[in-house]
């Protein structure tokens, strides 16, 4: 029954405060319900950027994967889009999860894998999973020893749900790992790298403009580097601009070994946010940047959005390109209405929750991972719009907007893009 699904009011949540998050919206607390609206972004080895398909972003890399064959089955669907060629597996068997003996035959796979290739791989990601995390596999050391007898680098990448919610958790490891290949050269004033992501950002992103008039000549992204030559010129950064949190680990080590500073910019759809983000991003090169072309722009398309469409009621998820706290608050300062959020709690997203508590306070919030979205009926809702595929699965029958394309949306084109898909979704389906 429909009453037996664990929700809290964002008002109640918000007045517990990030310190007393109730235990049924941590999925550390309980049991994990791997429900079809989540299994795609739940495992760091799901659909998308996975630990698995991030972890051969440098070019010419091929990637070993050391696990049992139910770990190992779903890798089969990347050959799909184009990875046939570049996985590998070692496969384990009762006996080498039992008694690690599988950690002396990773040299010798890891030498066959490069004769395999046709083309000397620049590097082998072994990719390994929760089975060596138990084991307490020393990684590091394997590979170090791998790749003496191999001759090629070779570097680990942690496959580890069991880490999701820890200090590292397996996005934020390997998007550190990725970048390790990487040597120190001579910086140039005119280059900037941006790290957050596993594809390009949408070429319609006003950052690339802007960097443009500020005199940058040369904007490097990991998902455009089409050889390991243009990879290594990453190294030649004046600075990193971080786009996602899960980069910071990656801009550290960027700091110590190559000595190239970060400053960080983050993905919002509250139009005033991303006007004061520029102008602090800025103020902290000494400069002035004029946003206000971008901004008409996005404030256009939200406005004519909210004209033909007044007062939707939204649900959202969090399978998607956004924060799902963030959005909602968005969406309801925008004058919208958001009766139910699905997403996961951190102290980051819950200044957010804090003030959709003080506008929308009757918000509902629901975990994705709760045994009991099990009994979730959409009935209780009314909605206009989803935004995500996990909200789809909830509410089936009204219109849907995934954004969640592998090109990320940032900035007022983020918003603009987002809104234009949101009218002609409902000019798409008559409403």
């Amino acid at each position: 029954m429909s009453k037996d699904v664990y929700y809290i009011r964002a008002e109640e949540l918000a007045a517990l405060g990030k310190d007393r998050v109730p235990d049924e919206l941590q999925s550390s607390k309980h049991l994990i319900y791997s429900s079809p609206a989540t299994l795609a972004f739940n495992s760091p080895g799901a659909q998308g950027f996975g630990v698995k398909r991030a972890g051969l972003a440098i070019p010419g890399s091929v990637m070993l994967l050391v696990a049992p064959g139910c770990c190992g089955r779903n890798t089969m669907m990347l050959n799909e889009i184009g990875y046939a060629e570049r996985f590998f597996y070692l496969l384990q068997d009762e006996t080498d999860i039992v008694t690690g003996r599988h950690l002396n035959k990773i040299p010798k796979a890891v030498k066959e894998v490069v004769e395999a290739c046709e083309e000397r791989p620049t590097a082998v990601m072994i990719c390994i999973t929760c089975v060596d995390a138990l084991l307490g596999t020393d990684m590091d050391r394997v590979c170090r020893k791998a790749s003496e007898y191999a001759g090629v680098p070779v570097l680990p990448c942690y496959m580890y749900a069991l880490t999701r919610e820890g200090r590292v958790p397996p996005m934020t490891s390997v998007r550190k790992t990725v970048y390790q290949l990487l040597e120190k050269r001579p910086r140039k004033k005119n280059v900037v790298n941006l790290l957050g992501e596993f594809a390009p950002f949408r070429d319609s992103c006003e950052l690339y403009d802007i960097l443009k008039k500020l005199g940058i000549e040369k904007v490097n992204e990991i998902s455009r580097c089409e050889s390991f030559e243009e990879y290594q010129a990453m190294s030649e950064a004046n600075f990193n601009i971080v786009l996602n949190p899960e980069s910071r680990l990656a801009a550290e080590d960027f700091k110590k070994r190559l000595g190239i500073p970060s400053l960080e910019l983050t993905r919002v759809y509250q139009i005033d946010k991303i006007k004061k983000q520029y102008e602090l991003f800025g103020a902290a090169l000494g400069v002035e940047i004029d946003d206000s072309a971008y901004y008409q722009e996005a404030m256009a398309a939200v406005r004519d959005f909210s004209k033909a469409y007044p007062g939707r009621t939204f649900v959202v998820g969090e399978w998607l390109n956004a924060d799902p706290f963030e959005l909602s608050l968005a969406l309801l300062r925008y004058g919208h209405n958001v009766p139910e959020i699905y997403g996961t709690i951190t102290n980051v997203n819950f200044v957010y929750i804090r003030k959709i508590a003080a506008i929308s306070p009757d918000t509902r919030i629901y975990t994705n991972l709760s045994p009991t979205m099990l009994n979730y009926n959409c009935s209780a809702c009314q909605a206009d719009i989803s935004i995500g595929q996990d909200a789809a699965y909830y509410h089936p029958d009204c219109v849907n907007v995934p954004w969640n394309d592998e090109n990320m949306p940032f900035g007022y084109a983020g918003l603009r893009d987002l809104f234009l898909e949101l009218g002609n979704a409902m000019e798409g389906a008559g409403k």
